[in-house]
C-alpha cells in the first residue's frame, strides 16, 4: 500500500495541534498524567498515523495491519487522541474519563481494554522488545505463508520511543538481536527530547545512540527535525524503501523534539513531563497555538482529515480480495493461516493427546522432567506448526529443542531461536510474538533467572497472552553448580503473579499434561518448572490425567487418614516413600500431587475439599521457600522446605543437609498426629 499524500502544511500543523490538545486537555482534566510527551511527539504521530500507518479503525484486528507500539506508554494519551481522531470505537466521552475507574483511557495503555491498543506499555523499553517480537512474527508467517504472486503477510512494525526506553537494558537485548536477525520491517521514531523525570538528561545519559544503533547492523536516519513534517516523512519513506532490498534492516528514525512543545513556559522542561499544565499554562497554550476550539473539541475540517475509515476499510477491502485469490490458488494454506491467526489448536492435537497420554505413562524407568519436557515436545510440536520455540543460551540444558526443530535466523525461517543471553529480551520478545499471532511462543532458561525477566513475565500476565516459560534447574537438585544457580525463592515468587499457571511436574505424564493444559490455554501464561536431576515415574496410568488438569489430584491413599502430605516436583518422591514408611508404622496418610496450585485453586469448592480435606492436618514438601505452603497446611500444619540459600555439593548430599528427606517428612506427619492425640485428650 503506498503512502498517502501529504495534507497542505497548515492543515498538516493543525492536525498535530489537535493531538496536542486532546492530551492536554485530557491530563488537566484528569489532574494527572503526561502531556509533555504527546505534545513533542504529534508532528510525528501525525506523519505516521495520517500518511503511513495502515489500519481499518471498524476492524482493530485485521490480520495484516501495520502494528503500531508506543513504547513510551506514559505518552498514552497521544495514542488514545490518535485512536479518537482516525474513528476508532474510543468516544470523546472516554478521553474526558482519562485514568478514571472503568475507563477505556487508563493511564498507559493495555491490550484488551481500549480498541486499536497492540500491546500494555508503561514499563519502559517492553514496547521496544515487544515490536521486535511482533517484526519477527511478521517476517517469519510471511516466508511460510506468502507464495509467488500472492503475498497476504507484508505488513510493517512501527514504534515510538523516548530516552527512557533506551536507557533500560532491555532494548539492548531485544534491539541487538532484531539487528541481527535483519528485522527489516520494523521501524521505530525515537522522540529525542533530552529530558526525563529527574530533568536535562546529559548528567545521566549521552550514549551514541546513532552510533550504537548502527552497530547493531540498523538502518538509522539521523538528525531529523521531530516537528519537521516533511524531514519526519521523508524518513519514513526512506525507512518503507529499503526495507524492501534484500539485505533490508530495520530502522531507527532519531527526531530531535522539544517535550511540551506550544506551551509557552514548560515546553523543554521536566515540569510538562508528569504533570498538569495548569489552567493559565493551559490557556496560554490555546493562545501560542492559536487554537479556538474549545476543550476536546476539533475543528471540523481537522476532524474530517483524521478519519481513517473510508481509507482503511479500503484498504482491508483490498487485502481480503488478495486473500481470496490466495485461498482459491492455496486452500489449505489459507485455512491453516486463519486458524492459527484465530488463535485456534488443529483438530488433530485434541485427537491424538489420550493415545500420546498412554504412550507416556506406559514408560517406566526415571526421567528428569526437562527430559520429560523434550519428549513431550518431540509428541506434540509435530501436531502444532505454531510452536515457536527458543532458549537464552542454554538450549543442551534447558533440552527445549526437539526432534526436526528448524534454527531460525537471519533471513532464515523456522520454529527455534537462540536468543543468546538475553532472558529479559527473550521473554518481552515473547510475548510480541503472541500478541502478533500466528505462533504460540515458549522459551527457556534456569529457575534462577526467571528474575532477570520477571517483569515480562508480569506483562504477558497482565495481557492474559499465550506465552509459555520453561525453567529447569528448579531446585537445589542441580547440585554443584552452587547458590547462585539452585532456585529458592523463585517458585513460591512466580506463583504470586495474577494469572500466571505455574506447573511444577513430578513425572512424565505430569509433564506432558503440563504442556497440554499451557498449551491449550488461551487466556494466560504458564510456566512450566523442571527439574534437572532424574525422577522416578510416579504416575503410571493415564486415567490420572483428568485429575492432573486439575491442578492436584490424590495420588496414593488410605482407609481413615490422620493427615495429608502434599508435594510438588522432585519432592513427589519424598512424600510417597513417607507415606509407605507410615503405612508400616501403622500411620495411614494421603498423598496429593499439586503440580499447579493456581489450576487447583480455580477448581469448585467441593472438588478442592475432596482431595485437601480441612478437617485433616497437612504436611507439605517443597525444595523451596515454606511461607507459600500456609495456605494449604494452616498456621498448625507443617512444611518441609528451605528458607535459606542452597550451597554447591551434588544434589543427594544437599538434601540430606538441608533435611529435605522423607524421613523428616515422616516425622512432621508424627508430630501432627501426636499433636492431635493430646488435643484428643
Amino acid at each position: 500500500m503506498p503512502a498517502a499524500a501529504p495534507p497542505a502544511p497548515a492543515l498538516a500543523r493543525r492536525m498535530a495541534d489537535a493531538i496536542r490538545m486532546l492530551a492536554v486537555d485530557a491530563v488537566e482534566q484528569a489532574r494527572s498524567g503526561h502531556p509533555g510527551a504527546p505534545m513533542g511527539m504529534a508532528e510525528m504521530a501525525e506523519v505516521l498515523w495520517h500518511r503511513h500507518l495502515r489500519h481499518n479503525p471498524a476492524n482493530p484486528h485485521w490480520a495484516n495491519r501495520d502494528r503500531f507500539v508506543l513504547s513510551n506508554g506514559h505518552a498514552s494519551m497521544l495514542l488514545y487522541a490518535l485512536l479518537h481522531l482516525t474513528g476508532y470505537d474510543l468516544p470523546i466521552a472516554e478521553l474526558k474519563n482519562f485514568r478514571q475507574p472503568h475507563s477505556r483511557t487508563p493511564g498507559h495503555p493495555e491490550v484488551g481494554v481500549t480498541p486499536g491498543v497492540e500491546t500494555t506499555t508503561g514499563p519502559l523499553g517492553q514496547g521496544i522488545a515487544n515490536a521486535v517480537g511482533m517484526a519477527l512474527a511478521e517476517k517469519l508467517l510471511a516466508a511460510e505463508f506468502n507464495r509467488d504472486g500472492h503475498t497476504i503477510v507484508d505488513h510493517h512494525t512501527y514504534v515510538f520511543l523516548g530516552d527512557g526506553c533506551l536507557m533500560e537494558g532491555i532494548s539492548h537485548e531485544a534491539c541487538a538481536l532484531a539487528g541481527t536477525l535483519r528485522l527489516s520491517r520494523l521501524i521505530a521514531l525515537y522522540d529525542d527530547n533530552g529530558i526525563s523525570i529527574d530533568g536535562p538528561v546529559q548528567g545521566w545519559f549521552t550514549d551514541d545512540t546513532a552510533a550504537r544503533f548502527a552497530a547493531y547492523g540498523w538502518n538509522v536516519v539521523a538528525g531529523v527535525d521531530g516537528h519537521d513534517a516533511q524531514a519526519v516523512d521523508a524518513a519514513v519513506r526512506a525507512a518503507r524503501g529499503q526495507a524492501l532490498r534484500g539485505d533490508g534492516r530495520p530502522t531507527l528514525i532519531c527526531c530531535r523534539t522539544v517535550i511540551g512543545k506550544g506551551s509557552p513556559r514548560k515546553a523543554g522542561t521536566h515540569e510538562v513531563h508528569g504533570a498538569a499544565l495548569g489552567a493559565a499554562e493551559v490557556a496560554a497554550t490555546r493562545a501560542a497555538l492559536g487554537w479556538e476550539a474549545a476543550p476536546f473539541e476539533v475543528p471540523r475540517d481537522v476532524a474530517d482529515a483524521w478519519d481513517a475509515r473510508q481509507s482503511g476499510a479500503a484498504a482491508e477491502a483490498a487485502w481480503r480480495g488478495h486473500f481470496e485469490a490466495y485461498r482459491r490458488r492455496y486452500p489449505a494454506q489459507a485455512a491453516e493461516f486463519e486458524r492459527r491467526m484465530a488463535g485456534d489448536l488443529p483438530g488433530a492435537f485434541a485427537a491424538r493427546l489420550p493415545a500420546l497420554l498412554e504412550q507416556v505413562a506406559a514408560r517406566a524407568g526415571p526421567v528428569a522432567t526437562r527430559k520429560a519436557s523434550q519428549q513431550a515436545l518431540d509428541l506434540l510440536a509435530p501436531l502444532l506448526p505454531e510452536c515457536f520455540g527458543g532458549s537464552a543460551d542454554l538450549t543442551g540444558s534447558n533440552l527445549t529443542h526437539f526432534e526436526g526443530h528448524v534454527k531460525a535466523g537471519r533471513d532464515a525461517p523456522g520454529n527455534y531461536l537462540s536468543y543468546g543471553v538475553r532472558e529479559f529480551g527473550m521473554a518481552a520478545i515473547m510475548n510480541g510474538i503472541a500478541l502478533h499471532g500466528g505462533f504460540i511462543p515458549y522459551g527457556g532458561t534456569f529457575l534462577a533467572f526467571s528474575d532477570y525477566s520477571r517483569n515480562a513475565i508480569r506483562m504477558a500476565a497482565l495481557m492474559r497472552q499465550r506465552v509459555i516459560h520453561v525453567f529447569t534447574h528448579d531446585s537445589i537438585g542441580l547440585g554443584e553448580d552452587g547458590p547462585t544457580h539452585q532456585a529458592v525463592e523463585q517458585l513460591p515468587s512466580l506463583r504470586l503473579i495474577p494469572e500466571l499457571d505455574v506447573w511444577r511436574p513430578a513425572d512424565g505424564l505430569e509433564t506432558l499434561v503440563a504442556w497440554a493444559c499451557a498449551l491449550e490455554r488461551r487466556d494466560g501464561p504458564s510456566a512450566l518448572v523442571l527439574s534437572r536431576q532424574n525422577l522416578p515415574r510416579l504416575a503410571a496410568h493415564a486415567a490420572l490425567a483428568g485429575g492432573m488438569r486439575r491442578g492436584g489430584y490424590v495420588l496414593a491413599d488410605a482407609a481413615a487418614p490422620c493427615a495429608v502430605i502434599v508435594a510438588t516436583g522432585s519432592e513427589l518422591m519424598l512424600a510417597l516413600q513417607a507415606h509407605e514408611a507410615l503405612a508400616r508404622e501403622g500411620i495411614a496418610t494421603r498423598v496429593v500431587s499439586l503440580p499447579c496450585t493456581s489450576v487447583f485453586d480455580r477448581q469448585p469448592q467441593d472438588y478442592r475439599d475432596a482431595v485437601l480435606p480441612p478437617a485433616l492436618p497437612a504436611v507439605a514438601v517443597e525444595a523451596a521457600h515454606p511461607d507459600f505452603w500456609r495456605k494449604y497446611v494452616g498456621r498448625d500444619g507443617r512444611v518441609v522446605g528451605l528458607a535459606r540459600f542452597g550451597a554447591s555439593a551434588p544434589a543427594e548430599a544437599l538434601y540430606a543437609s538441608f533435611g529435605i528427606t522423607a524421613q523428616a517428612v515422616a516425622q512432621a506427619v508424627r508430630a501432627l498426629a501426636a499433636q492431635g492425640a493430646r488435643e484428643a485428650a
